[in-house]
């Protein structure tokens, strides 16, 4: 794969990002409203760590030893993985969690301690799937194993028929690949991409993503079975429910953002220009839902509202219900789709439709 040279293009709808950002900006001006985090965030941040450590301690100092019990803690385990990943490091590794740079890096490395790596996400995450949403070659939450297809730019093969029936698998193993091969596979073609362009940041990138890796699986894998009293085979199956867990909750809320009927999927020229406006392309790409659920908006780290996410990844998730009624009423005054859906479910039964789409059709009508 060659280096990335990828840039989007002007276009007349260059104004709407303008409005909106002055628009969005006013609120918090007007409201005298921080764009971080606030005590609701403080408080979040503290439940989904203690969920997170809580079963682990449980688990260590032999207080929960009933098989039925001791399973239950790490699926627990993993449900506070998931609430790290989703409420906690995501604003933080996008500078959106405090004005603090170091908080931000902290809580950043958060990351590190569930088994993934904060360098590595930020070039996945923040440089590739926030500038280039959905483009073949270059976003990387569609970069699939062969056996899936999430583009219509993407091969399609015979097996890809079935990928709405056996996605699910995937989705739940995705973060045992996280903490094993993964990362080391990214930081290789991160490098020849040319998002890495110093010999010495990257065997430095190297060598601490090694000693992460050493660390997660020595506390969470090797300690329990050196030290517990229970059987090998329940921890290891305890370990992969853990996982399956946190793998499920985190490719549901996100895949359920860009992988929809309704979202444009797109390919750069041979020069590499995207023929989009950014702040456009963000808007036909992304697609939000439940809006009228606060509780679960809470849960999942305000990724509902992808949309004002994806626009203003700098301003903490605490915000996004507030201002996605500017973004809203700002897209409609510039003729611009905002796609939503009703709650999760919907959202989640349009995803399968997409990806059954996908893996029957060469060209999906929605995305040309």
């Amino acid at each position: 794969m060659s280096e990335l040279h990828h840039r989007f293009s002007s276009s007349e709808h260059t104004r709407f990002f303008n409005v909106l950002r002055e628009r969005v900006n006013e609120h918090f001006k007007s409201t005298g409203t921080s764009i971080y985090g606030n005590t609701n965030m403080t408080i979040k941040t503290i439940v989904v760590i203690l969920t997170y450590f809580t079963p682990y301690f449980l688990i260590m100092t032999g207080v929960v030893t009933q098989p039925w019990l001791f399973f239950g803690c790490w699926i627990m385990i993993g449900i506070g993985m998931a609430g790290i990943g989703l409420c906690v490091m995501h604003d933080a590794n996008h500078g959106a969690y405090s004005p603090n740079a170091r908080l931000n890096m902290i809580l950043g490395y958060s990351m590190n301690l569930i088994g993934a790596n904060a360098e590595i996400w930020k070039l996945q995450h923040n440089r590739l799937h926030h500038t280039y949403t959905n483009i073949e070659g270059a976003d990387d939450d569609i970069h699939t194993p062969p056996v899936l297809r999430f583009s219509p730019y993407t091969k399609r093969y015979w097996i890809h028929k079935y990928q709405f029936l056996y996605v699910w698998f995937f989705y739940g193993i995705s973060t045992l690949s996280w903490v094993t091969m993964k990362e080391f596979v990214q930081l290789f073609r991160y490098r020849k991409l040319g998002l890495i362009k110093s010999k010495k940041k990257f065997r430095g990138m190297l060598r601490r993503l090694i000693l992460w890796k050493v660390i997660y699986h020595t506390y969470m894998l090797v300690l329990p079975l050196a030290i517990l009293d229970a059987p090998a085979w329940l921890i290891l199956i305890s370990f992969f429910a853990m996982h399956f867990t946190t793998g499920l909750i985190l490719s549901l809320i996100f895949q359920t953002a860009h992988v929809m009927p309704e979202c444009k999927f797109d390919i750069a020229d041979k020069n590499g220009t995207i023929h989009s406006d950014w702040a456009v392309h963000e808007m036909m790409t992304t697609s939000n839902y439940a809006p009228s659920s606060r509780l679960f908006s809470w849960m999942i780290g305000g990724l509902n509202y992808q949309i004002e996410h994806h626009l203003f990844p700098k301003i903490c998730h605490v915000h996004y219900r507030k201002i996605s009624k500017i973004v809203a009423s700002t897209a409609k005054e510039f003729n611009i789709p905002y796609y939503t859906q009703k709650n999760f479910m919907v959202a989640l039964w349009h995803h399968t439709r997409m990806l059954y789409r996908l893996g029957r059709w060469d060209a999906i009508p929605e995305a040309a």
